[in-house]
């Protein structure tokens, strides 16, 4: 047997206590009648008094008090088989891990705001499908579709602009890497056909500093593909450095420079962003300072259509309180109705 809310066992404690208050008060009630009535008066005064009623009055009223009591802590008393249906939306998340994310225009910076944002996505799905990608010049499926979000929690946790070779950005590498891993799930809905009703989106999180500018045909082959892409740009369209940190300490050694030697200042590009949101059926939300896109990405992903992925069966505990309660108010309706005294005739002599 387990318990929902155990604290409330703690309550067993007044049954007890109400038996000695009830005992004391009985005493004291005979002791004044001793003192004031002699056994004639009492008498009369009791007559058609029933103390076994009473008495049953009492231990009706305690029993019903303890099964209320044990039914608030929840009683679970052998098992039953639940099915849970999982559905949602197939999500892919490409995530710009370039140099330039490290700028700090956005606290604490670019790309720790983007986690962070994304952290705060993933706490809000239900039953949504989920994958990662990380990109620069390359992309790289981090986490695959997934249901398991403490698993994409911490695929998220270890990215970092080094672990891609590259440092510039190319969004057609990370719009092939999401058409593959599209693709990956035809064979899984010939299975599940139910499936294959979820819609397909691509959010895209960066600066939009594309440095190659040749993924219109990537984009074509998606969207023809029913997946809709949305992106969200992240930075300021001021611009500010790039700053260096060294390995390991994590101080501040200087800023990122060019070949000529000058330092390389990096600004919200937002043009790319809007067009592959624009050629992609999606829209493009943006992350400054102090404001999220995530909130407005996500009122629109709960109105696409979704799919069931999962359907699973597990053993749970079954719920035995509304028995001890139902039982606990029978108990006080007669108590309440058992009458303490009997239905002879009240006379008194002179």
């Amino acid at each position: 047997m387990v318990w929902e809310h155990p604290l409330y066992l703690y309550g067993l404690v007044l049954i007890p206590l109400l038996l000695v208050g009830a005992w004391l008060r009985t005493r004291a009630l005979t002791k004044n009648a001793e003192q004031f009535f002699d056994q004639e008066q009492k008498e009369r005064l009791q007559l058609g008094f029933a103390p076994s009623r009473e008495r049953i009055k009492h231990v009706f009223f305690l029993l019903a008090m303890t099964f209320l009591i044990v039914a608030l802590a929840g009683p679970k008393i052998g098992t039953e088989v639940r099915e849970v249906k999982q559905r949602g939306v197939d999500m892919l998340i490409a995530l710009d891990v370039s140099a330039s994310m490290n700028a700090e225009d956005v606290r604490p910076s670019r790309l720790e705001k983007a986690k962070f944002e994304i952290n705060r996505l993933i706490e809000r799905l239900d039953g949504d499908r989920v994958g990662l990608i990380v990109f620069t010049g390359e992309a790289f499926l981090q986490s695959p579709m997934t249901l398991d979000y403490s698993a994409l929690r911490l695929f998220l946790e270890i990215v970092s602009t080094d672990q891609m070779p590259s440092s510039a950005t190319d969004f057609a590498s990370a719009l092939e890497v999401a058409e593959q891993a599209f693709s990956a799930l035809d064979s899984e809905e010939q299975e599940n056909p139910s499936a294959s009703t979820a819609a397909r989106v691509l959010l895209i999180i960066s600066d939009g500093e594309d440095h190659e500018q040749e993924y219109k045909d990537a984009l074509k082959s998606l969207t023809d593909s029913q997946v809709s892409i949305y992106t969200l740009g992240i930075g300021t369209t001021a611009g500010t450095t790039i700053p260096l940190y060294e390995e390991g300490t994590g101080a501040l050694v200087g800023y990122k420079r060019d070949r000529q030697g000058q330092v390389v200042t990096t600004a919200l590009q937002r043009e790319a962003l809007q067009e592959i949101a624009s050629q992609g059926g999606g829209s493009y939300y943006q992350i400054d300072r102090g404001n999220s896109g995530i909130d407005a990405f996500l009122a629109r992903v709960d109105e696409l259509e979704q799919g069931e992925f999962s359907s699973q069966e597990y053993a749970d505990f079954k719920d035995q309180y509304q028995w001890l309660a139902g039982l606990g108010l029978l108990l006080f309706l007669l108590a309440w109705m058992i009458p303490g005294f009997s239905k002879k005739q009240f006379s008194f002599s002179g």
